[in-house]
């Protein structure tokens, strides 16, 4: 057992955790019947303290690895400490990708349905979730397997649970099969936020794939000026090559960036090449796949870019009833003088059953806001305020600093959510500093 040091939400002074790393499902149990609080942890990669406890135990589940055998029609049986980078080194040259992944590969299966992660084909296929076939469970009081026909209710409580329920130690999914590497891209750039919203409408529905990046930057005629990429896989023809799994990054940020390098100023100035430097419409463009969805994975540290105090990330999801909220939330950044490095907006389909998932038909918007500007607080407690008069939510994931009162608002099934989690913790173990904060459990 190795001991962590952990800064937990509020917390002046270091609160020390307990990190042990089981490699079996055995060993999980073990672990678990001698700590009096726990949580699971995989990559580390949410950015908030979903998978922090300070003063308790956390169970790192990176031993809990490897790929099952891929059967013929894709179905797939992974350790839960397994990432979607090593999922798919494994699964590309047999053919096989992730039905749904985020922004990057370094998130073990485990951690893609805790917090049910969404990619830039919800519209189409729903998030990680749907795509889970059954999962093991180990929760206070034993080991269980779960799926839609088996204990539904603990199953999609899993789903988004963001760890709440017990830790996760395999799971079982329906892979999606693929000809080549490559996705065939169509780009095009919008003078404002109005006229992307509108081709995202109207047209997402022929993509499987679809992203807009947004310039919060702009004010006027030219506020929210974007550029969308939408495409789907390409097919096998004469020229495709060998398929290959995901190559290691070849840039690396090396140090961190002098304080207050992405300012107003330098982002400004970014944003405006970046935009000039998109054709204003180009159509079936190969892309590799890790260019098209992972391409923040091609440099290693990126983070260290936003220097010693780092950036906070805040995503919402709104109605498509209050697409309005969209556009209030960039107008709100662009008069404050927060600078926003990297907005994405998306659009959301149906939800699936999971009590605390995220998505909701609609969009979503995430923002990158770096640590610094005095506004910060403040523009984030509005946009709060924004997302839950639209009848929105924010993304626990990607959260560190809501306030509880609020959860309950976003989350109308928080109250069925804790009432499975009592069935499977009765005294309230599974624990986080995310769910002390929100008030989640008892």
């Amino acid at each position: 057992m190795s001991k962590e040091t952990l800064y937990g939400w509020g917390r002046t002074s270091p609160s020390v955790s307990d990190v042990v790393s089981p490699a079996t499902e055995l060993e999980v149990i073990k672990d678990m019947s001698t700590a009096k609080r726990y949580i699971a942890r995989g990559l580390g990669r949410s950015y908030g303290d979903a998978a922090q406890l300070g003063g308790g135990t956390v169970i790192d589940n990176r031993d809990l690895d490897g790929v099952g055998v891929i059967s013929n029609d894709g179905v797939v049986t992974v350790g839960a400490g397994t990432s979607i980078d090593e999922l798919l080194s494994f699964s590309i040259p047999q053919g096989w990708f992730v039905p749904v992944t985020p922004g990057t590969r370094q998130v073990t299966l485990g951690g893609a349905v805790a917090a049910d992660v969404h990619g830039k084909n919800h519209h189409v296929d729903g998030s990680f979730g749907n795509h889970v076939l059954e999962m093991r469970l180990v929760t206070p009081k034993g080991a269980v397997t779960i799926s839609p026909n088996n204990d539904a209710e603990l199953f999609w409580a899993t789903v988004g649970g963001m760890g709440l329920t017990g830790v996760i130690t395999t799971v079982t999914l329906k892979m999606l099969k693929i000809e080549s590497t490559q996705v065939l891209v169509d780009t095009e750039r919008f003078a404002n936020l109005d006229a992307v919203m509108a081709a995202m409408q109207s047209g997402d529905d022929a993509y499987k794939y679809s992203v807009a990046w947004v310039d919060c930057m702009t004010k006027g005629s030219s506020m929210g000026r974007a550029i969308l990429t939408r495409g789907d896989h390409a097919a096998k023809d004469d020229s495709t090559k060998r398929l290959e799994g995901p190559k290691p990054a070849k840039l690396f940020v090396p140090f961190n960036a002098p304080s207050g390098l992405l300012n107003t100023f330098t982002i400004k100035a970014f944003n405006e090449l970046w935009f000039r430097a998109a054709p204003k419409k180009k159509i079936g463009q190969p892309q590799s796949l890790s260019a098209f969805f992972h391409p923040l994975d091609g440099v290693r540290d990126w983070n260290r870019l936003y220097g010693k105090r780092g950036f906070v990330q805040y995503q919402f999801a709104v109605p498509d009833s209050a697409g309005e909220t969209v556009t209030k939330a960039i107008e709100r950044l662009s008069s404050s003088g927060v600078p926003s490095f990297l907005a994405v907006l998306k659009r959301f389909g149906a939800s699936n059953e999971g009590m605390l998932s995220f998505p909701m038909p609609g969009w979503t918007l995430a923002l990158d806001l770096p640590v610094g500007p005095s506004a910060l607080p403040q523009v984030l407690d509005d946009l709060d305020e924004m997302v839950l008069s639209a009848g929105g939510r924010i993304y626990f994931a990607k959260d560190s600093r809501l306030s509880h009162e609020k959860v309950r608002a976003m989350y109308p099934r928080l109250d069925e959510f804790l009432n499975v989690k009592n069935r499977a913790d009765p005294e309230d173990r599974l624990i986080s500093d995310l769910s002390r904060r929100l008030h989640i459990g008892r």
